[in-house]
């Protein structure tokens, strides 16, 4: 129990007190007018009652303000809560594109890599043939210049006997 309730408690326990001490005043008759008749009632008693009713009007009205908070609240709430399913699908969907992009421009990067490797090897292959060529072409031309050095010493020198 809050502080409030407890309060309030305290507060209409001391009434009924007061109320149940002075009851022989209360209910003591006197003379009232209603405006086209006088009458003989209690007074304190008339004034409890209507206190007690005005008090019972203020709970009720009191009762269905708390009613429709709480029914706005719990509208609210599966209002949220559809909003929160909304969102979370929706992100999900954006999860999922997300994948789908990342898996594409991962494919296209390893086939842009693949015909990377593709060209360079055949690069790789051009140029392998081309010193290879070259490679034949300085043979042949330092067996040519080697060739015309012999032929020439072989002028130059007298032909020895074998021994």
């Amino acid at each position: 129990m809050n502080l409030r309730a407890l309060a309030i408690a305290a507060a209409v326990a001391a009434l009924g007190l007061f109320a149940l001490l002075n009851w022989p005043a209360i209910t003591a008759p006197t003379a009232l007018t209603l405006g086209f008749a006088e009458v003989n009632a209690p007074l304190g008693l008339i004034l409890l009652v209507a206190s007690g009713v005005l008090v019972a009007l203020f709970l009720v009205y009191i009762v269905f303000q708390q009613a429709g908070v709480i029914m706005e609240a719990r509208r609210t709430a599966k209002e949220l809560k559809s909003h929160r399913e909304l969102a979370d699908t929706a992100e999900a969907s954006r999860f999922t594109e997300l994948r789908a992009f990342l898996d594409g421009e991962l494919r296209r990067m390893e086939a842009q890599g693949a015909a990377t490797t593709r060209e360079l090897g055949a690069r790789i292959e051009q140029l392998e043939r081309q010193l290879q060529e070259q490679l034949a072409e300085s043979t042949r031309t330092l067996s040519a210049y080697v060739g015309e050095v012999d032929d020439k010493l072989d002028r130059l020198l007298p032909p020895q006997l074998p021994r």
